[in-house]
């Protein structure tokens, strides 16, 4: 079977060409849809299920340990102030995965999922590893020992303990982590309950133990809530657009794989931001800075390539007859989102054309899956009932 001319787009979206399919086409008068016979259907999976039910024992039994420990460090009133300014890092961090994920958006009880991780298993797996290296840590002097505890055991155990979480939606959510832009919107989210939880420890113990409280709760604030809130969401995006590229090719061996990888730029980065000294506000510029950018750039570059492979693989669909070139320009660029949307709002169907937006976007990742042979047969059947589904979600926009 020939692949189709620029069936393989770009590097983000490259298929073995032992895998191309051609899409369902059309049969009979011009115009007249055509779908092959339906598989049997096949009994289904728990899905997600499992993964969820889980994800809330784990994180019910690490709330019990996290939460005693932060009133511990931080008091009542510490923990107050220190949860309420915590919201607004971690707003920036939401925010973020919300403008990232647009395009595809992930199911919310997968967020859900990722920020609790961060948010409680992750801290409650740190705690219950960092008396390990509390043994090896040196012992020569109070400054020696938390410098070791600081760009060693933080950057080693808190990576590890963020990722396993990304491990396991990789393994059990795979339909839905499919590519590096799904990495990168996971691990800022597992990343940003991590240091929401994190800076409720910082910022309440400030309240707790400073002999001036608020001069003490600005500054870190201002070093943690404006100056780094992206900081554990770079160093565990590492991990997960590593995870998201090996997500491409769907094997367990490459996922393990990619999760031990991962983990080496994300604990470098980390050494290097709890390394920083006298010289902080040098290497913050110099180094930080930069690196925050190139992060930026980064995932521009990732949503543009991800633009670029809805637009491929609606294409193939256009020529099987299932969308017009029109379509394809309005359903696979921002702009022509945006004006499809306000066309569909001036006429009260909004909702009609988001879901048409949102059902175009889901098939054309169901045959980027296809294509990279990721449980065929299962997303060929997705793929037909998503396509049966075109015909209706367009008359519901057109009214």
């Amino acid at each position: 079977m020939l692949m189709e001319a620029g069936a393989n787009p770009t590097w983000f979206g490259r298929v073995d060409p032992r895998n191309y399919l051609p899409a369902p086409g059309t049969a009979g008068p011009p115009g007249q849809l055509w779908l092959p016979a339906l598989p049997a259907r096949q009994r289904r999976g728990a899905g997600t299920l499992p993964l969820l039910i889980t994800g809330g024992i784990l994180a019910f039994a690490s709330l019990l340990l996290t939460v005693p420990f932060l009133l511990g460090n931080t008091g009542v009133v510490g923990f107050g102030i220190g949860f309420i300014a915590s919201l607004l890092p971690l707003s920036a961090v939401l925010l973020t995965v919300y403008l990232i994920d647009r395009w595809e958006p992930e199911p919310k009880r997968l967020l859900a999922f990722a920020f609790t991780w961060g948010a409680a298993v992750s801290i409650a797996g740190t705690l219950l590893i960092q008396p390990l290296f509390t043994l090896a840590a040196p012992r020569g002097s109070e400054e020696e020992f938390l410098f070791f505890m600081a760009t060693v055991e933080a950057p080693i155990v808190e990576e590890f303990t963020k990722s396993l979480g990304l491990l396991l939606l990789l393994l059990l959510a795979r339909k839905y982590f499919d590519g590096p832009v799904d990495g990168v919107v996971f691990a800022f989210t597992i990343a940003g309950g991590f240091a929401f939880t994190e800076n409720i420890l910082y910022f309440g113990r400030e309240i707790a133990e400073s002999t001036d409280p608020a001069t003490d709760l600005v500054r870190i604030f201002i070093l943690r809530g404006i100056m780094s809130p992206f900081a554990h969401a770079i160093f565990t995006g590492t991990t997960g657009l590593i995870m998201g590229f090996a997500a491409r090719k769907w094997h367990t061996g490459y996922s393990v794989f990619a999760f031990v990888v991962g983990l080496l730029p994300a604990m470098f980065l980390h050494n290097r931001w709890n390394s920083m000294g006298a010289d902080f506000l040098v290497q913050y510029v110099l180094v930080q800075v930069p690196i925050f950018l190139a992060a930026a750039v980064g995932i521009i570059l990732l949503r543009v390539a991800e633009s670029k492979l809805t637009r491929q693989r609606l294409l193939e669909y256009a020529r099987a007859g299932w969308f017009s070139p029109v379509e394809v320009d309005m359903l696979a660029t921002a702009r022509g989102r945006r004006q499809a949307v306000r066309w569909a709002q001036g006429r009260g169907r909004k909702a009609q054309m988001r879901r048409f937006v949102r059902a175009a976007t889901s098939l054309a990742c169901t045959r980027q899956r296809i294509l990279s042979g990721r449980d065929v047969h299962h997303h060929q059947a997705d793929e037909l009932r998503q396509l049966g589904e075109v015909p209706a979600l367009r008359a519901a926009v057109l009214g």
